[in-house]
């Protein structure tokens, strides 16, 4: 034991000195980093069990305005299939509130385990877009709450059934919260392209000139993703994510006027086409000249090598 223990000190002692670790030392180390992210999500799964009575009067807002939905101030109750249905989803609702109250603890966890492989530079970058994911997500959550909220009600009156009837309660949430997931991540996309501008992947005026087909994509998008047929929900998601493009594209602007990019030799020239060249050749002046009654030595010649004696299969 005492011999174990003695190697165990060398092998630390030899990591310190030439700065790096083991393949065995990196699963240790995402082992410890793991059971601290998975601790404090527990932990903020125990507050999310005591608050998914609220956040679920919450999210059932938008089917509670319905109308038809109250009576005598009082909203209707969901329809629930099963009778763990209830448990299930506070289940649910608790693992995501725990993953939202965690969120600063298995955050920190990640980024010590990636940060000791950047660069300073890159660090401070990494800081910088995680502080504007977070404001952008809440952004999109918030919208994708809104156009529920105005969007169900056109889904029920254009069905079959009309407003009046009951929804199940483990479906509606997952809508709700699926839309919420999908409009907080789309707001991440200009974040996205402002990564590859800082990495140096493409520049801005590239990114300008896709400019027609990335407000396309956004209608597209938010065409198929909002649940309301009508211009409303579509138009305001379309157009916040057009804002955050022309956002993306005039900060990597600024970027490549501070990194001097765009004053390069092929700046503003297409593929096919030929460079110009502005070199300034210095004057060659005239040489002596040569006379030809001079005779000029024969050149001496070169004795051939001595053949090498050696067997073709000598590789000695």
């Amino acid at each position: 034991m005492a011999f174990a223990l003695k190697k165990r000190g060398a092998s630390k002692f030899a990591r310190a000195a030439d700065g790096s670790m083991t393949l065995i030392e990196h699963f240790r180390e995402l082992r410890t980093r793991l059971f601290r992210a998975s601790l404090a999500i527990a932990v903020g799964l125990i507050f999310g069990y005591l608050l998914a009575q609220p956040a679920f009067d919450l999210l059932k807002q938008p089917y509670c305005q319905l109308p038809g939905m109250t009576v005598d101030g009082r909203c209707q109750n969901f329809l629930q299939l099963a009778p763990t249905d209830g448990f299930i989803l506070k289940l649910k609702l608790a693992l995501w509130i725990g993953l939202i109250i965690g969120a600063p603890v298995w955050l920190y966890q990640l980024w010590a385990f990636i940060a000791p492989g950047l660069h300073r530079h890159e660090r401070k970058w990494a800081y910088i877009f995680v502080v504007i994911a977070a404001p952008l997500f809440a952004a999109g959550a918030l919208l994708a709450f809104l156009v529920v909220d105005k969007g169900l009600a056109f889904l029920l009156e254009a069905g079959v059934t009309g407003t009046d009837s009951q929804l199940e309660v483990t479906r509606y949430i997952s809508f709700v919260t699926n839309m919420i997931l999908l409009f907080g991540v789309a707001f991440e996309f200009p974040l996205t392209l402002l990564m590859l501008n800082f990495a140096g992947v493409v520049s801005a005026r590239r990114l300008l000139s896709w400019w027609r087909a990335v407000v396309f994509v956004c209608f597209a998008f938010a065409a198929v993703a909002t649940p309301d047929p009508g211009p409303f929900g579509m138009t305001l998601l379309a157009l916040c994510l057009s804002l955050l493009y022309f956002v993306a594209v005039g900060v990597a602007f600024l970027n490549d006027k501070r990194r001097g990019r765009g004053k390069e030799t092929y700046a503003g020239l297409d593929d096919d086409e030929v460079s110009p060249l502005e070199a300034d050749p210095e004057p060659v002046e005239a040489g002596p000249r040569v006379d030809a009654s001079v005779p000029v030595a024969a050149p001496q010649p070169v004795a051939a090598p001595a053949p090498i004696d050696r067997r073709y299969d000598d590789m000695t």
